[in-house]
């Protein structure tokens, strides 16, 4: 059985779980401070257990930066907690400009035009690749705990 929760939920108790899976997206360049203080609080837990990690970013949607050893993001995110995940992910996720508020929208393009990504402020964009979020599952659906 799967269960999902936000991070910020302090009612979960890691313990009663085989296996931990966090995920975690990038928002102005950064994982959630609060992603940082589960892994410590929980740290003694996640090591305990079968586990993984994995950032969902709009740079990985750039082939050169699709791994967990090539992710800007997550190798920072990396150097940043003292946890080694014992498997690793990294997916490009979805950009969807008309869902954000009109500054995000704006600050989003910026960075895409930056990044020669996309600007048109009606798109939207798929750009994980669901083939590797389903190789992702089937290896942790398949440790034996």
């Amino acid at each position: 059985m799967v269960f999902l929760f936000p991070i910020e939920d302090k009612n979960i108790n890691l313990s009663e779980f085989d296996i931990v899976i966090i995920g975690a997206s990038i928002r102005y360049g950064k994982h959630n401070k609060a992603v940082y203080t589960f892994i410590q609080d929980n740290q003694a837990v996640l090591e305990s257990k079968k586990n993984a990690f994995f950032s969902v970013n709009i740079v990985a949607r750039k082939p050169n930066k699709n791994t967990p050893q090539t992710n800007p993001y997550l190798l920072k995110f990396l150097k940043h907690i003292s946890w080694k995940p014992e498997n690793l992910a990294v997916f490009g996720g979805k950009l969807d400009y008309q869902r954000y508020g009109l500054f995000d929208r704006y600050m989003i393009r910026f960075i895409m035009w930056m990044t020669k990504g996309d600007t048109d402020l009606n798109s939207v964009i798929e750009y994980t690749n669901w083939d590797e979020v389903e190789k992702f599952a089937h290896l942790m659906s398949n440790k034996k705990v």
